[in-house]
């Protein structure tokens, strides 16, 4: 029965399109974009790597595509993959004096933080090219629908395609869960010293799994670009968003490979909520501005304290609980 249910789920994701109302395919879409950017955050995340700056590699991911396609008519799939080296050579020249002079910890998530701004300031700096802070729109391309353009009119064929990068994300996440990249990347998180007097090389591990991580958030924000076709500073960005992107994961589990899945569920949903509330509360003349990041805020805290392995961690917790006591 358990080697059917992934069959099962696969089966339901490929006719979804065929059989969901447009708005709920919308939704659809962006959780499935959103799981991308949070597997990839759990890539390092997952080993003690803790990243406040993934708003930046999203960024760029999002603005090198589409600054290619307008300026000089670059198509998405030659800039996508100039978006994500782009986002691994960032991450490479942040990453590696952290990791070279030790910078660890609330250090290096705060050296993360700092990159996540600057890359916002230079985008709004660079008002003239990039939109600044009143964002961005790519061209559009004929009628709206040009595979070398990646652009689509019919939200279906989108759907495809960021199923196919959010399988990517999963895959590439499980392949590094059984490699002996993760070994040594637990081991690292453990005990530097040791794990470097035992042979392995601190350095080259950890930048390796930063490296990727960036690239495939880039993919993501790339993706949110092509399908939004409008980005900002602040909406595919900046602080807010890398706080995002750390609540999604610790919320749905960070240790499990659909934990960041869960987390985008859950999160997009009380979006949606929180969106439809605050607005028909401005409709009532009352303000509460800000109340849903609030909220936000305390349930991080509450889920880090009470939760710590998040919904699916702890849902997998308590099964295998129950089945050793039915077995003892």
């Amino acid at each position: 029965m358990t080697r059917t249910i992934p069959f099962i789920i696969g089966f339901l994701l490929v006719v979804a399109p065929f059989s969901t109302p447009q708005y709920p395919l919308h939704l659809l879409i962006m959780i499935l974009i959103w799981s991308l950017v949070y597997t990839a955050w759990s890539l390092m995340g997952r080993f003690g790597l803790v990243s406040l700056g993934h708003g930046a590699f999203m960024s760029i991911g999002a603005y090198v595509t589409a600054l290619l396609w307008n300026y000089s008519g670059i198509s998405p799939w030659i800039g996508i993959p100039a978006a994500m080296i782009t986002a691994a050579i960032m991450a490479f020249l942040v990453a590696y004096p952290c990791f070279q002079f030790k910078i660890v910890g609330h250090y290096f998530a705060l050296v993360t933080l700092a990159l996540s701004e600057v890359v916002k300031l230079v985008i709004i700096a660079s008002r003239d090219h990039t939109g600044g802070s009143l964002g961005f729109t790519p061209n559009r391309e004929g009628d709206g629908t040009s595979f070398y353009a990646l652009q689509f009119a019919d939200k279906e064929t989108f759907y495809f395609v960021v199923l196919g990068a959010w399988v990517l994300g999963l895959v590439i996440w499980r392949l590094v869960d059984k490699s002996m990249m993760r070994y040594a990347l637990d081991s690292i998180s453990e005990d530097e010293d040791a794990s470097a007097a035992a042979g392995i090389h601190v350095t080259g591990s950890k930048l390796k799994i930063t490296m990727l991580s960036a690239v495939l958030t880039a993919l993501g924000g790339a993706l949110y670009c092509q399908y939004q076709m409008f980005i900002g500073p602040e909406v595919i960005g900046g602080i807010g968003i890398s706080l995002q992107i750390v609540f999604a994961v610790v919320v749905g589990g960070l240790y499990t490979m659909m934990g960041p899945t869960i987390g985008a569920i859950i999160t997009l949903l009380m979006t949606e909520i929180f969106r439809n509330w605050i607005t028909s509360l401005r409709t009532e003349g009352i303000d509460l501005a800000g109340l849903d990041t609030s909220i936000y805020g305390l349930m991080l805290i509450l889920f880090i304290i009470f939760l710590p392995k998040g919904v699916l961690g702890e849902l997998i917790d308590r099964l295998a609980g129950g089945r050793q006591k039915d077995t003892s």
